[in-house]
C-alpha cells in the first residue's frame, strides 16, 4: 500500500540529508496535488532586493544560481510588498514582469503561479509553478492554497536548517 501523499512528504522530509533533499519533496507532493511542469523555488534576501533560485525541476533552463536583483514591477508589489500569490495565465501576461518570458514559451509554458512563503512576516521564498496556458483556474488556485502553502514553509525552513549544517 501506498503512504498518501502527505505522509509521504512528512517521511521524505524527515529523511531529507542536504538543502535540495526537502524541495525535491515538496515537487514530489505538489506533482501529486497538481501536476505541473515546472516546480522551482526562490529565495529572497534584502527585503526582496536580491533573488536567488533554490530548486528547479528543470535544471537545464532553470539551473539553481546565484544571486540576481529583482527589479520592481506589479509582481514584486504583489508578492514582496503585499504578501500575495501573483498569477498570470497567458504567455503575454507573463512577457509584462518576466524578461525570460521567451524561455518559458520556448518549454511550452504559458501561466505561473508564485506563490511567497512567509514566516514571522517576513518573505523567505516564492513557490514557483509554470504549466500551459490557462491552467491556474480558480479551483487549482484552491488546490495550491489549501494543501501547498504549509508544506512549502515546511520545505523551506527544512532546506534553510540542512543548508546551516553545511
Amino acid at each position: 500500500m501506498t503512504a498518501d501523499p502527505m505522509t509521504a512528504f512528512a517521511g521524505a522530509l524527515a529523511a531529507a540529508t542536504a538543502p535540495a533533499d526537502a524541495f525535491a519533496a515538496l515537487d514530489v507532493l505538489v506533482q501529486a496535488v497538481l501536476p505541473v511542469k515546472l516546480v522551482s523555488v526562490t529565495t529572497v534576501e534584502k527585503g526582496g532586493a536580491l533573488a536567488r533560485r533554490s530548486y528547479s525541476n528543470m535544471p537545464g533552463p532553470y539551473p539553481v544560481s546565484g544571486t540576481k536583483d529583482v527589479e520592481p514591477n506589479r509582481w514584486t508589489e504583489a508578492v514582496i510588498d503585499r504578501g500575495e500569490t501573483f498569477v498570470a495565465n497567458t504567455l503575454a501576461d507573463i512577457a509584462t514582469v518576466f524578461p525570460d518570458h521567451e524561455l518559458i514559451g520556448s518549454l511550452g509554458l504559458g501561466s505561473v503561479v508564485n506563490m511567497p512563503v512567509v514566516l514571522g512576516g517576513a518573505l523567505m521564498a516564492t513557490l514557483n509553478l509554470l504549466d500551459v496556458a490557462d491552467y491556474f483556474t480558480p479551483a487549482r488556485l484552491a488546490l495550491i492554497r489549501d494543501r501547498l502553502t504549509l508544506p512549502t514553509l515546511a520545505a523551506q525552513l527544512a532546506y534553510d536548517r540542512l543548508a546551516a549544517r553545511g
